[in-house]
């Protein structure tokens, strides 16, 4: 009777494992796909050139100011798009074959307004959901609607509301609204 009782052990790991890898694989997915905006800091290294190298902030107009090439539009790109978009300024009439890093250093904070106990931007952490964010601003007031919390997408440029339940992942730019119930 001892095989049975390890052999349903290794398959409860084995499905928490999967739970955790699937997981980690949305989130990683989700900030492969981050689009940089403002407010952003960046690590971008530009290899054996020290001097070219350092870290910027994307600016309000999307732009990153960088030595020698000025103001590069990074705003709206993912981090393999600003690689290449630097490249790209460098390359011509600069350096030869340029490799370059970008790294995220500081995500811009995310928004959270409505019924909780402080509202306001706070600085955002990878893998956060909905129900993290409520509790990060001091929880819901008494008068929150829980069940009907939306969320704005800091990369949608229609600034789309949508439905969020207490898992959905917060990203960078996003604005949580916790509407009040009236009974």
């Amino acid at each position: 009777m001892l095989f049975p009782s390890r052999l349903r052990s290794c398959l409860n790991l084995l499905i928490c494992l999967t739970i955790f890898l699937g997981w980690t694989a949305t989130a990683g997915a989700q900030e492969a796909q981050y689009k940089l905006g403002s407010g952003d800091q960046l690590r971008i290294t530009v290899f054996g050139h020290e001097d070219l190298s350092g870290n910027f902030l994307v600016e309000g107009s999307g732009l990153v100011s960088l030595p020698l090439v000025g103001a590069v539009p990074l705003g709206g790109k993912t981090i393999i798009e600003a690689e290449a978009t630097i490249i790209a300024a460098l390359k011509p009439d600069y350096l030869k074959n340029p490799r370059v890093s970008v790294q995220v250093l500081n995500y811009r904070p995310f928004y959270i307004i409505g019924e909780v106990n402080s509202p306001g931007s706070y600085a955002y952490v990878s893998g956060m959901t909905v129900l993290e964010a409520v509790a990060i601003a001091g929880g819901f007031t008494y008068r929150a609607k829980e069940g009907e919390m939306t969320i704005t997408r800091g990369s949608d440029d229609a600034r789309r509301e949508a439905e969020a339940v207490p898992e959905t992942l917060v990203l960078p730019g996003d604005v949580i609204k916790v509407p009040e119930r009236f009974f």
